[in-house]
């Protein structure tokens, strides 16, 4: 669960939209350099790889998702926002299971 404000930090799709124009995912402005060094221009782009995951604050366990601090599955129990840990419902007279 990720609240409106947090939904904006999350990563772009990077295929791009050729059905609509002016989308902002296609690189019609700037796009692709000609003559471009793959090689240099690969250290500015964001490894999936090398992206350090924090633990949860709750369970203590690997979060799946960059710049989060809960995992789903708690974020889901409590009703909070994985990202920023902000209240989305109130679930006192839901029933939830514990596991």
């Amino acid at each position: 669960m990720v609240c409106d404000k947090c939904e904006k930090k999350l990563g772009k799709v990077i295929t791009p939209d050729p059905w609509k124009s002016g989308a902002r995912n296609t690189t019609e402005g700037g796009g692709r350099k000609i003559g471009e060094n793959k090689a240099l221009t690969a250290r500015s782009r964001a490894s999936p790889y090398t992206t350090s995951f924090n633990c949860c604050r709750i369970c203590r366990q690997k979060v799946h998702q960059a710049g989060s601090h809960y995992c789903q599955a708690c974020a889901y129990k409590k009703a909070i926002c994985a990202m920023c840990g902000v209240k989305m419902l109130n679930t006192k007279n839901y029933k939830q299971s514990a596991a």
